[in-house]
């Protein structure tokens, strides 16, 4: 039989797995923004990963090209949602008895745009959408957007390391009508300036007037506009040119950013806000405020006009035309972008359910692999993404003994299931003999705080140990404590409540930040004051000695068989 091709084992370009820390780092990203979201009152729904083609048609301008379609099976004509936008949408049309709602929604969207995997932009990817939807007194539903997103990054640790850039559509377009940009261009217009966070101004102007045909001088009377940036101030400036005072669409949209800006003092999140004139957002729909919110690893290193006049060395081969496929995380004009964005939405679900069936919406989305891709590399920077644990289990129980030695097997398994009834997470070596070092190997390569030990005769005198791992040589308890099998929960619970005190204590004291649960420091904490606390605890049974070391297996001696070698996340060590 003739060999068919070779077939490469591989995700499809734009995707990836995820395992081990990364997903640790990511599910602490989640619950983050979770967090923030059921703190407002939202509530979740759930739409199809696929839509049908006309409810995602004519919604993304230029991005529209960006949509997977899928291939036609003889009946209906669908795509991969594009975003979770539209789709919440469309379910507000279908569901005319919902008039108002505070919602949230966590799924993956699709979009074929060219990926560059370490930057976070990829071909799937997770949004996590917070959006209001009713009819309310102007820029309330708004302001509290923003301050979801304020703490949505304040509570990731990113406390002074972003901004959230904010405009009004209406402010932009009566930009635009005082310059002189017609009508049917003002779009496209729009979609050009939403580069200049990427290209310099004069790229932006030559796009405007060489491809989109604008007049050269509506160009630069459009460029002392978009330049600028600032909050109340720039405002206030606004507010007194004359001309622009003049546009309707202009008046409306300085008088609601006036209005959000004392709601936002109210909120105390203003100080995070940057009105900055350029941010346009490409997408069709948005109708009034809108925003993103970026970071110092959203921007490219180089602009893409600068990398094109970079000297480039001398080679006879052809220059190789970019692949739409090609991952470009290495191409320094390529940025991780906005982190999280959004806006004003009032006329999309009348797209769907008929112009006198409006739901004004307002909203935001987070782009969770970009804020993983920067955490992750803040933290390979401080040096702390070690500290990353692949679980968060408490107690480790093993067991050990000398010659003759049973394992203690069901011994194990019944103080973990009265460990697990407690609410305490507990884990054990799935042998039946295990060797005393490869149950320390186990505990010590997951991150786990404290060991729970069984001894042949302790165990028959309903004693077990307790060992708190990682104590330094000389500490008191380094070899661990004795306590009674039935004062065992009680004990645990105390240790890792006083353990949590004393590491939120550790921090306080070295001007240390938790970035959702994950230390975010540039040195590791000293472990002094932990040992120092313990250390002045009574110990339950301070007359009780250790195990006999006599009986106890070498601990040289490492027990390597193939089913333990293996790595098992958040089970069995790395050989």
């Amino acid at each position: 039989m003739a060999k068919g091709p070779k077939f490469e084992l591989k995700t499809p370009k734009g995707t990836k797995d995820w395992q081990g820390k990364d997903m640790v780092i990511r599910d602490k990203i989640f619950s983050t923004i979770t967090e923030a979201f059921k703190r407002h009152g939202a509530v979740t729904i759930d739409t199809p990963v696929f839509e049908l083609k006309d409810i995602l048609a004519g919604k993304y301008g230029e991005d529209s090209k960006l949509i997977y379609d899928l291939a036609d099976q003889g009946g209906e004509i669908c795509s991969l949602r594009y975003d979770l936008t539209v789709p919440f949408a469309r379910w507000l049309a279908m569901n005319g008895s919902v008039q108002s709602i505070k919602r949230y929604h966590i799924a993956k969207v699709y979009r074929r745009d060219q990926p560059a995997m370490t930057k976070g932009r990829m071909r799937e990817f997770y949004q996590c959408d917070f959006d209001i939807a009713g009819v309310y007194d102007p820029m309330l539903p708004d302001a509290e957007i923003i301050r979801v997103a304020t703490e949505v990054f304040e509570g990731l640790g990113w406390k002074g390391r972003y901004t959230i850039k904010l405009n009004h559509r209406k402010i932009l377009d009566g930009i635009f009508e005082v310059c002189g940009v017609p009508e049917d261009k003002i779009r496209t217009i729009s979609s050009a300036v939403d580069k200049l966070d990427k290209l310099p101004w004069e790229d932006v102007r030559k796009e405007m007037t060489e491809e989109k045909g604008l007049a050269e001088d509506v160009a630069d009377r459009i460029g002392e506009y978009v330049v600028q940036k600032g909050q109340k101030d720039l405002l206030s400036k606004l507010q007194a040119d004359e001309k622009l005072m003049a546009n309707a669409s202009m008046k409306a949209g300085l008088e609601d950013l006036d209005l959000l800006f004392g709601y936002l003092e109210a909120f105390k999140c203003l100080q995070n806000v940057s009105f900055d004139l350029s941010l346009a957002r490409g997408l069709d729909y948005y109708t009034g405020i809108i925003y993103e919110v970026v970071t110092e690893g959203s921007a490219p290193l180089v602009s893409t006009s600068a990398a094109a006049a970079a000297p480039s060395k001398s080679s006879k081969k052809p220059k190789k035309v970019a692949d739409a496929d090609e991952d470009r995380s290495s191409d320094p004009s390529v940025g991780v972008g906005s982190v999280a964005a959004g806006g004003r939405y009032d006329n999309l679900v009348g797209m769907f359910a008929g112009k006198g069936k409006q739901i004004p919406c307002v909203g935001i989305s987070f782009g969770v692999d970009r804020i993983f891709s920067i955490t992750k590399a803040r933290m390979e920077e401080e040096q702390t993404a070690e500290q990353v644990r692949n679980n968060d289990v408490d107690c480790f129980v093993m067991a050990f003994g000398g010659k003759g030695f049973t394992g203690l097997l069901k011994e194990r398994m019944s103080i973990c299931s009265t460990l697990w009834e407690a609410g305490i997470k507990a884990e054990f070596l799935y042998k039946v003999k295990p060797k005393l070092p490869n149950q320390f190997k186990a505990a010590e390569v997951n991150g786990v705080p404290f060991s729970v030990i069984l001894g042949e005769d302790e165990i028959a005198q309903g004693k077990v140990k307790i060992k708190e791992n990682g104590l330094r040589d000389g500490h008191p308890e380094k070899d661990g404590v004795m306590v009674n099998l039935d004062a065992l929960v009680s004990e645990v619970k105390q240790r890792l409540k006083r353990k949590a005190d004393i590491d939120n204590l550790t921090r306080k004291a070295d001007g240390l930040r938790v970035v959702g649960g994950i230390k975010d420091n540039k040195a590791k904490a000293d472990a002094t004051p932990t040992e120092e606390y313990i250390s002045e605890a009574p110990a339950t049974n301070p007359t009780d000695s250790a195990p006999s070391a006599e009986n106890a297996e070498p601990v040289s001696e490492v027990e390597k068989p193939a089913e333990e070698s293996q790595e098992v996340i958040g089970a069995v060590p790395a050989s």
